[in-house]
């Protein structure tokens, strides 16, 4: 009994086998928790577009009240340009804006994911669409690839797109 006592105070180290398990453990747990600060951080971003076609929307909703039409709706009319949301790709924006088709009595208020400039997307690039009809007070909401193919919509809320 005595010569085990003495085996396990020497033996007060860690062993390789050891060391390497928790190192793995270590390093699921670390790609797990990236993985989910990765998507936390995109929801944010598409949250700052789906605030940013909110305000793009009720000035449609103006738009058509004051003019009896949304056919002559611009991208300037949504604040989108000098000043205000930007068209194109550019620093401190994750998302570019502008008008898609508009009709009298419809538009669609788009924001694009961008992807150059380091703003590389966790995910598949994609297209948040609100298509506000103001006439009978519904707006549908719509996200897609940018691929073109297999949007996901219409909703009466905004989906998740990622």
């Amino acid at each position: 009994m005595s010569g085990i006592i003495k085996h396990m105070k020497r033996n007060k180290a860690f062993t390789l086998l050891e060391l390497i398990i928790v190192i793995i453990i270590v390093g699921i747990l670390a790609v797990l928790g990236l993985t989910q600060y990765t998507n936390q951080l995109e929801s944010m971003r598409a949250g700052e577009a789906k605030n940013n076609l909110g305000a793009m929307r009720k000035l449609a909703y103006e738009y058509y009240l004051k003019n009896g039409t949304l056919a002559t709706f611009t991208d300037t009319d949504a604040g989108i340009g000098t000043g205000g949301l930007p068209v194109s790709c550019s620093s401190g924006y994750y998302f570019r804006y502008y008008t898609g088709p508009a009709g009298p009595t419809y538009v669609e208020l788009k924001a694009t994911r961008c992807s150059s400039g380091g703003k590389t997307p966790q995910h598949t690039v994609y297209i948040l669409d609100a298509l506000v009809r103001p006439a009978s007070g519904v707006t549908d909401y719509y996200c897609w690839p940018t691929g073109g193919s297999g949007f996901d919509g219409p909703y009466t809320s905004w989906p998740t797109c990622n």
